[in-house]
C-alpha cells in the first residue's frame, strides 16, 4: 500500500511539473500577445493557429542551440546555478493545497519563504560565476532588491497569518467563505502585488536585467539551455505569485473555473504593468521598500494583532 501511495505521489508530481511547464509556455505567449496589442501591433501569429505553437518552437530552438560559456567563468557553478534556480521554482509548487494525492503542508507559508530566500543565492552565484562586470553588477542589484522586498513580503504575509492563526494554506479558503481578504486588506493586498512584482524582477523593478542600462544583467553570459532555464524559473514564479495572491486575498483554493480565471487575471496584471509603467530609479526602489512598505506592513501587523487580541477577550 505504501509503495502504491508513493507511486501516486510521484505521478502527481510529474503531472504537476508538466502542468507548470505548459502553463509557463502559454504565459510567455500571453505576454507577447498582450504586449503586442499594447504597442498596437500583432504578437506571434505565424507558428500554428494564431501563434499558439510559438512557445514550443522557442523551447526547441533554445535547447538545441550550442551551449557556450565564457573561458574565465567558474564553470561548474556557472553551469548549475540556472538548474538549481529552476528546481527551486518548481519546488514551491508543492505548496498548492491539493484535496488529494499530494502532500498538504501544515507549515506551507514558511516553506514558501525558505524557497524564495534560496532563490536569491542562485541569482547571486549566476552573476558572480560568469566573471563579467555587467553580470556581477546585475546580480548584486538583484540580490539587494530581492532581500529588501522579502522583508515587507514576509510582514504582509504575517498579517494574513494572524487572521487565520495557521501556516496551512487550506485554512485561507475556510476563512474567506463570507468575505475575501482583499476587501478588508486593500492597502496590504496592493503592497503584496507590488512586492511580488519586485520579488520576481518584473517591470517596473527589473534591475536584475535592466536591458537599457545593464546589458541584460546577471544572465548576460547565458545562452541556449541556461538562459531558457532562468527564463522558465522567472515565469513559473510569476505564475506561483499569482496563485498565492488568489489563495491569500481572493477566496482561497477551489477547483472551479473562477479560480483559474482569477489566476489568469493576476498574471495578466503582471503583463499589463510591464506594458505601461517605466522602470523605477534604483534609489527610489529601495526607498519604497524600506520607508513605505515596511512601515505600512508593520502598522497593519500591529492593527490586526490588536484586533485578534480584542476578539479573544
Amino acid at each position: 500500500m505504501m509503495l502504491k501511495d508513493m507511486l501516486m505521489i510521484f505521478l502527481g508530481l510529474i503531472i504537476l511539473i508538466l502542468g507548470v511547464l505548459v502553463g509557463v509556455a502559454f504565459l510567455t505567449l500571453l505576454e507577447r500577445k498582450v504586449l503586442g496589442y499594447i504597442q498596437i501591433r500583432k504578437g506571434p501569429n505565424k507558428v500554428g493557429f494564431i501563434g499558439i505553437l510559438q512557445p514550443f518552437s522557442d523551447a526547441i530552438k533554445l535547447f538545441t542551440k550550442e551551449q557556450t560559456y565564457p573561458s574565465f567563468s567558474n564553470y561548474l557553478v556557472y553551469y548549475f546555478s540556472p538548474v538549481i534556480s529552476f528546481i527551486l521554482s518548481l519546488m514551491i509548487w508543492m505548496l498548492i493545497p491539493y484535496y488529494y494525492n499530494l502532500i498538504s503542508f501544515n507549515l506551507g507559508i514558511l516553506f514558501f519563504l525558505c524557497c524564495t530566500s534560496m532563490g536569491v543565492y542562485t541569482v547571486m552565484v549566476a552573476g558572480w560565476s560568469s566573471n563579467s562586470n555587467y553580470s556581477l553588477l546585475g546580480g548584486l542589484r538583484a540580490v539587494a532588491q530581492t532581500i529588501s522586498y522579502e522583508v515587507s513580503l514576509a510582514l504582509i504575509l504575517m498579517s494574513s497569518i494572524l487572521m487565520i492563526m495557521s501556516f496551512n494554506m487550506m485554512k485561507f479558503m475556510i476563512y474567506q467563505n463570507l468575505i475575501w481578504f482583499i476587501i478588508i486588506m486593500i492597502p496590504l493586498s496592493m503592497c503584496w502585488f507590488s512586492s511580488s512584482l519586485a520579488e520576481t524582477n518584473r517591470t517596473p523593478y527589473d534591475f536584475a536585467e535592466g536591458e537599457s542600462e545593464l546589458v541584460s544583467g546577471f544572465n548576460i553570459e547565458y545562452s541556449s539551455g541556461g538562459f531558457a532555464l532562468i527564463f522558465l524559473a522567472e515565469y513559473s514564479s510569476i505564475l506561483f505569485m499569482s496563485l498565492l495572491m488568489v489563495l491569500i486575498y481572493m477566496g482561497g483554493y477551489e477547483l472551479t473555473l473562477g479560480f483559474y480565471l482569477k489566476i489568469s487575471l493576476i498574471s495578466f496584471l503582471f503583463i499589463w504593468v510591464r506594458g505601461t509603467l517605466p522602470r523605477y530609479r534604483y534609489d527610489k526602489l529601495m526607498y519604497l521598500a524600506w520607508k513605505m512598505y515596511l512601515p505600512i506592513s508593520l502598522n497593519y501587523l500591529f492593527f490586526y494583532l490588536g484586533l485578534k487580541i480584542m476578539m479573544f477577550y
